[in-house]
């Protein structure tokens, strides 16, 4: 069985500011992917290398410093201690449901107590191979929920992390920023981004200092603090998606 296929990806956006892409792409037949919960928080480089996984990325948002996590998480169908989203925005929010299979959908459609593992995130960036996102939106509420987070995700470019869908892949993706060089990516860019790679489906993940994408137990990507600083090895995390074969 081959491993994942790992690319760098630069992208100019429309003011010609740019930005880096890194790109895993995982094939169905051979992977999915699984929800863990990382407590005590830790570096997503950290906690692979302790758990001898190979592939992972970030997963949801958490109440910083320490956690809990934000919004539902569920691991083998038994829910974990979370801080709730907002109504009514919970039920809105996208998540990651990995059970056998993987899919991404809003809470309201899956089931109240889903099999397998679920991660709540969002927003969702991509459907049917069309962008979701558009400016003046806010399906999810994560403009008028951004009480619970640090800012308002939606405004702004930051380092970003998404996970896609298509039939023959899952798409783990992260992209720099906060460098002189490295822009980062509104949430509207990321959703063309990920168009653009290909995807099917997509759903936002934890950004920021926290967007972390290992792949063959390497740290793929370059996380910084809001000005600019190098965070080394990443910052602590709350939640992860494993890529394990299967």
């Amino acid at each position: 069985m081959s491993g994942p296929s790992l690319e760098s990806v630069r992208l100019t956006l429309a003011d010609g500011a740019g930005t880096t892409l890194r790109v895993a792409r995982f094939d169905r037949r051979h992977f999915t992917t699984r929800v863990v919960a990382i407590d005590p928080c830790s570096a997503l480089l950290d906690w692979c290398a302790e758990n001898a996984a190979e592939h992972a990325l970030v997963g949801g948002f958490y109440m910083r410093p320490g956690g809990p996590p934000l919004g539902d998480l569920r691991i083998d169908g038994r829910a974990l201690p979370t801080e709730p989203f907002e109504a009514p925005w919970g039920a809105r929010r996208a998540c990651v449901h990995a059970d056998g299979t993987v899919l991404l959908a809003s809470r309201a459609d899956l089931p109240a107590e889903p099999e397998g593992d679920l991660l709540q995130a969002g927003p969702m960036l991509v459907a049917a191979g069309e962008s979701l996102i558009h400016r003046g939106q806010d399906l999810e509420g994560f403009s008028a929920g951004s009480r619970q987070f640090d800012s308002d995700i939606t405004a702004g470019r930051y380092p970003r992390a998404a996970l896609g869908l298509t039939v023959e892949e899952l798409i783990a993706v992260v992209s720099e920023g906060r460098a002189n060089d490295e822009a980062g990516l509104t949430m509207e860019e990321l959703a063309e981004a990920m168009t653009g790679l290909g995807a099917a489906e997509a759903i936002n993940l934890d950004g920021g200092g926290s967007a972390s994408l290992v792949v063959d137990g390497a740290l793929q990507n370059t996380p910084r603090e809001e000005h600019g600083l190098e965070l080394s090895g990443g910052r602590e995390i709350a939640t992860a998606l494993n890529f394990v074969a299967q």
